[in-house]
């Protein structure tokens, strides 16, 4: 029986959080065991800063290709290939013991989230808007696919660092399963597995479940010709538009503080446990904590910007609240004991709390002033940004001599960000009616 049509936005809102749990439980299943599972390989700090870093230099340079091939091309299918993308990087990241198949690790895991950087949201704006108008309620909805993933990661975190450490309670099962598979697979290992078999899950269920139009045929030369068209729009926006600038700008400054905490966290929980497999488990609380602060920050994005007067005011407040929590971090990074603990730990839930508040209300201004057919575009312009700022953060931070430095260089780059929110900005016509026509019309759908 065919749902009736005013149905389809719930429905649709359904499904866009489902995918986002899908898609980003593998990732948390990485985070706590990753770096430390590259420390057991043999790399250094230097070296591991490295490979995040061919990461992001990979979904930067794909971003905008792999967003317009998404509006020409469609949703379905690239969110598809993006969770093959990643199935195969977690099985390589997991089995890979020398810094070659790593590198090719991160670069597969590096296509596949630029891959999939638009395609779920781009697909639930147009569903809404195209049953409700353009004057729909868009903050809610994006705040709960946020809040959801936030939930996910923060499950898939708090379950990739205590997997290892159940492994250790069982007496050889470590040693058992290095033997039988001549080193390949270690405790850490396990919890990239399992996000590579959730991978499967996540292709099947968009496959299934992403209903789009019948669209005409692409040919290469189509493809070619309209992607490069449809990225150029892109640019042009941020370029044009102020408030589009600064949620760019936005996303860069979070993707810089958020690269300084996932790569000084790890080292800094195990150095306080004093080995690797207590370290993940303590990262995988903190950043469970983390996380279930930006599901919490992302359910309240609503209600901030009602008290703050405007989305922009609410951005404000979110990115300045996380360059404190930034700053709290670098000042408890020398002191040891109970309080500087749990001042760090405050520092840390912070962070997240500020970035998961701003980033609705941020989106709900990128939606607002984007074309629908260049929508998934302008989401990986707003990737793009996080990913080379996330880059280059890394590289930095990675080459600091321990202590309160590497932390400040986060907050600098958050509250920056945060700066560029307290000036008002032109309101020019809402993008959708500047498009010119030239834009490939067989990106636009109606989901």
């Amino acid at each position: 029986m065919t749902r009736p049509p005013s149905d389809a936005p719930a429905a649709a809102l359904r499904r866009y959080v489902t995918l986002c749990v899908l898609f980003w439980l593998p990732s948390g299943l990485a985070i706590a065991p990753l770096i430390l599972l590259f420390t057991g390989r043999g790399l250094s700090m230097a070296a591991i800063a490295g490979l995040f870093a061919v990461h992001s230099i990979t979904a930067a340079a794909l971003e905008l290709p792999t967003g317009g091939l998404s509006d020409v091309l469609g949703r379905r299918a690239v969110l598809a290939a993006a969770g093959l993308l990643n199935l195969a990087a977690l099985t390589l990241l997991a089995l890979g013991t020398t810094p070659w198949p790593l590198a090719a690790g991160m670069v597969l895991m590096g296509t596949g989230r630029a891959l999939s950087s638009g395609p779920a949201e781009a697909w639930y704006v147009d569903t809404v808007r195209a049953h409700r108008g353009p004057g729909a309620d868009l903050r809610t909805g994006l705040a709960r696919g946020s809040a959801a993933t936030s939930a996910a990661l923060a499950a898939g975190t708090l379950l990739g660092g205590a997997l290892p450490w159940l492994t250790g309670l069982v007496p050889g099962l470590g040693a058992r399963l290095r033997e039988a598979t001549a080193g390949l697979v270690v405790p850490l290992s396990l919890p990239l597995l399992l996000g590579a078999a959730v991978e499967v899950a996540f292709v099947l269920y968009a496959v299934v479940s992403l209903s789009e139009p019948p669209r005409p045929g692409a040919t290469l030369r189509q493809v070619l010709r309209d992607v490069p068209a449809t990225v150029t729009g892109g640019l042009r926006l941020g370029g044009r538009d102020a408030l589009v600038r600064r949620v760019f700008l936005g996303a860069a400054a979070a993707g810089g503080a958020v690269a300084t905490l996932e790569l000084l966290t790890p080292r800094r929980a195990a150095v306080l446990t004093g080995t690797p497999e207590s370290g993940a488990v303590l990262f995988a609380a903190l950043a469970c904590a983390g996380f279930l602060c930006a599901a919490l920050g992302s359910h309240l994005a609503p209600l901030a910007a009602r008290l703050a007067g405007s989305g922009e005011r609410a951005v404000l407040l979110g990115l300045g609240t996380g360059a404190g929590g930034v700053l709290l971090l670098g000042a408890t990074s020398a002191a040891t004991g109970a309080v500087a603990t749990v001042l760090a730990a405050t520092g840390y839930g912070l962070v997240y709390l500020g970035l998961g508040a701003a980033g609705p209300s941020e989106n709900e201004v990128l939606h607002r002033r984007v074309a629908d057919r260049g929508r998934a575009t302008a989401l990986s312009v707003q990737s793009l940004a996080a990913q080379l700022a996330g880059a280059l953060a890394g590289l930095t931070v990675g080459h600091l001599p321990p202590g309160p430095l590497p932390w400040l260089v986060g907050a600098a780059v958050l509250l920056t960000g945060a700066l560029l929110w307290t000036r008002p900005a032109g309101r020019p016509a809402p993008a959708v009616q500047e498009e010119p026509s030239a834009e490939p019309s067989g990106s636009l759908t109606r989901r």
